[in-house]
């Protein structure tokens, strides 16, 4: 009988996705404004760029999903590229927040160039960090609650990020410091945190689930067997509309605050300034995900994961569609509403990684093949995809609307700024749950696969 994880495993894990995590709400929150407002590229520019790069991730994340299949090691498939890739993660997360005067067709070159290498750097830890969760254990309830533990890891990274970020640079121009170095100092801090906490993940976890005996399988039929995968592509769906419509609300908070909410007061705490709101909201959003990520076990133990994932992401839809009508002095109820959209949007991710692991061990059930890697190369891509997709809207929505970075906006550029953050990423959430309405694979049937599957691992002639 399988154990249950311990604690320090648990723990351990977590701290991977808190260091991809920083990273990620630094893409997220931070390096379209500092590409628009730092390096003064411009707003189209930028979001083409964000999504052209996408179409190499669109083979580099299954290649990657591939080749962790087959990679053998004694530290096991997944687990050594968290020691490997830390280091060029970490370097290449610094290069992308440096500012060189190159010129406006140099910056943008460069701007391309170091967007994509850590992309591909990225999906190099990230892809076998996800895969890890599938083969750390094979029950799905301790699934959910390794995925409860990795978000808890990675909304405490994107937390320590935007709760010190701003603070970090105001520090380093206070001493001297242009914009750009104090951006460039900031994130040389969170690169050495980053190689450490990837390291504890490699040596505090293990690899468990061997898959039953079985004959050499080619890419082709790798492919085959996902093209055939009908939850696979509801579940990529559904996380690549949940991804856009969490990174519009993320690329769009610090617009929203230097250009539309202002230097309002904070009630009971009594900060000023729109870059010290901007830090509090996205705090609470991050801190109000986290609870909605320790609620999901409980919740989708009740539910389910597809009703409680429905139930959640229209929950998200509604509350984001009432921001549009806040004005800039209801501060309160700004951040209220923040604080309940965090919730119900926290509690999905969790759910979308347990997932794709029943849909691994689905596919292993139906093919007697597994491709652990391969599955959940797609929850990066999804994640990558979403990401680039919101981020290159966001931007692309304020050129629309007439945005022109470090001036003041006319009434028409405020409303495309609301937009971002209200109407169009209740658009997504509503999409993504449409999607979800088609995924089959119960609860009460993964465990009668699971149960099947440790049968096959105990007796390989079963599988043959």
């Amino acid at each position: 009988m399988t154990q249950p994880l311990k604690l320090k495993e648990k723990i351990g894990y977590s701290f991977g996705d808190f260091a991809s995590s920083m990273f990620w709400k630094l893409f997220t929150m931070f390096l379209t404004i500092f590409y628009t407002d730092v390096i003064e590229l411009t707003p189209v520019a930028v979001g083409t760029m964000l999504l052209l790069t996408r179409i190499w991730d669109s083979v580099n994340d299954p290649m990657m999903g591939i080749i962790s299949d087959r990679t053998h090691t004694k530290r096991g498939k997944f687990r050594p590229y968290l020691f490997w890739v830390a280091i060029p993660f970490a370097v290449i997360g610094v290069l992308t927040f440096t500012k060189f005067d190159f010129g406006p067709s140099g910056k943008l070159i460069y701007a391309y160039a170091t967007y994509t290498l850590m992309m591909m750097v990225y999906t190099a830890i990230n892809v076998p960090y996800s895969s890890l969760m599938g083969v750390m254990t094979p029950v799905p309830a301790e699934r959910t609650t390794l995925a409860s533990f990795r978000f808890i890891g990675a909304f405490s990274g994107g937390i320590f990020v935007t709760a010190t970020a701003a603070h970090l640079i105001d520090f380093f121009k206070g001493g001297g410091a242009t914009e750009a170095q104090g951006y460039q100092y900031t994130i040389m801090i969170y690169a050495v945190l980053a190689v450490l906490f990837f390291w504890f993940t490699f040596a505090w976890t293990k690899e468990r689930v061997k898959p039953a005996r079985q004959g050499k399988s080619s890419i082709r039929e790798d492919f085959k067997d996902l093209s055939k995968n009908r939850p696979w592509f509801i579940v990529l769906g559904a996380g690549v509309f949940a991804l856009i419509f969490l990174s519009l609300r993320d690329g769009s908070m610090m617009y929203y605050f230097k250009y539309f909410v202002k230097n309002q007061e904070l009630p009971f705490l009594g900060l000023v300034g729109w870059d010290k709101l901007a830090s509090v909201y996205m705090t609470m959003w991050l801190g109000s995900n986290m609870l909605g990520v320790v609620l999901a076990k409980p919740v989708s133990g009740k539910f389910g994961k597809k009703r409680t994932f429905l139930i959640a992401m229209l929950l998200s839809a509604a509350i984001s569609l009432l921001m549009f009508w806040l004005q800039p002095g209801q501060i309160a109820i700004i951040f209220l509403l923040n604080v309940l959209v965090g919730i119900s949007a926290g509690i999905i991710m969790p759910l979308i990684w347990a997932m794709y692991a029943d849909i691994a061990d689905f596919s292993e059930w139906k093919t007697g093949r597994r491709a652990t890697g391969l599955i959940f190369s797609s929850s990066s891509m999804s994640q990558k995809m979403g990401g680039a997709l919101g981020g290159a809207i966001t931007l692309w929505i304020l050129a629309a609307y007439g945005f022109q970075a470090n001036l003041e906006q006319t009434g028409y550029g405020l409303t495309g700024i609301k937009m971002t953050l209200s109407i169009y990423p209740a658009i997504g959430a509503l999409i993504s749950a449409l999607f979800i309405l088609g995924y089959k694979l119960s609860d009460k049937f993964m465990g009668q696969v699971t149960a099947e599957l440790e049968e096959r691992r105990q007796d390989p002639n079963l599988n043959q």
